[in-house]
């Protein structure tokens, strides 16, 4: 059963008077779209004014998103000067973002590092990947590792150098390694929840105010295939 993020059961992995970083589920939209349902970002901005009893509207800037089918770290500011300052960090690739997939095919190697340039299709809202640069596209580079040979399927984990459209999803299917339950890059099956078996495991960056390194991990899934990894 599909369990969207409410105020009463967000997951909260940190959180100080500049941000707050909370673990996505499956199924959660960082930001409002055509669909109308409720984003992560209302649903945290509602655990806040009642946990600090705020009254009136609470600001809260969204820093990045994550596609509607994974799961994992998403960060927020509760300060306009924490947003800027988050903005700028990610801007210049000053944060470290892992990734962990589950896909089936065997990787062509344990390890690799994945450059292709990325056309976007606004209209199917999917990339194509490019061995070559072509008309539009973007670079996009990845390293992944295998950390898991599961019965019929591989674990991999991901350390992002580009931040491009489905960059990840996109990637691992050029190479043969669709993301389990990823119709819309070449699985062959949907997963029951909907989602797709790609958690943003981990995030390190250093704090917009207080300048500590901070290093946040999100717990994966409770799924029996996450479980084993």
């Amino acid at each position: 059963m599909k369990i969207y993020s409410t105020k009463d059961n967000l997951q909260v992995l940190f959180e100080d008077n500049h941000i707050i970083v909370v673990n996505k589920r499956v199924g959660d939209i960082v930001q409002g779209d055509e669909t109308g349902d409720k984003p992560l970002n209302e649903v945290v901005k509602e655990y806040l004014k009642e946990k600090y009893n705020k009254p009136g509207a609470v600001y809260l800037g969204v820093v990045h998103r994550l596609d509607r089918p994974t799961s994992g770290v998403v960060l927020f500011a509760k300060t306009s000067k924490a947003l800027t300052r988050l903005n700028d960090l990610f801007k210049n690739r000053e944060t470290q973002k892992t990734y962990w997939a589950v896909v089936k095919n065997n990787p062509p190697k344990e390890s690799d590092t994945l450059i292709h340039y990325l056309t976007r299709n606004p209209k199917k809202n999917t990339s194509k990947a490019h061995l070559k640069e072509v008309k539009d596209s973007k670079k996009a580079i990845l390293d992944y590792k295998i950390i898991q040979k599961l019965n019929s399927y591989f674990a991999l984990e991901i350390n992002l150098h580009t931040g491009r459209h489905h960059q990840i999803r996109c990637q691992l299917s050029a190479i043969g390694c669709p993301i389990k339950g990823d119709l819309k890059y070449g699985f062959d099956r949907s997963n029951p929840d909907g989602g797709i078996h790609l958690h943003a495991r981990k995030l390190v960056l250093t704090h917009p105010v207080t300048k500590e390194k901070l290093k946040i991990i999100a717990p994966v899934p409770d799924d029996i295939i996450w479980k084993n990894i």
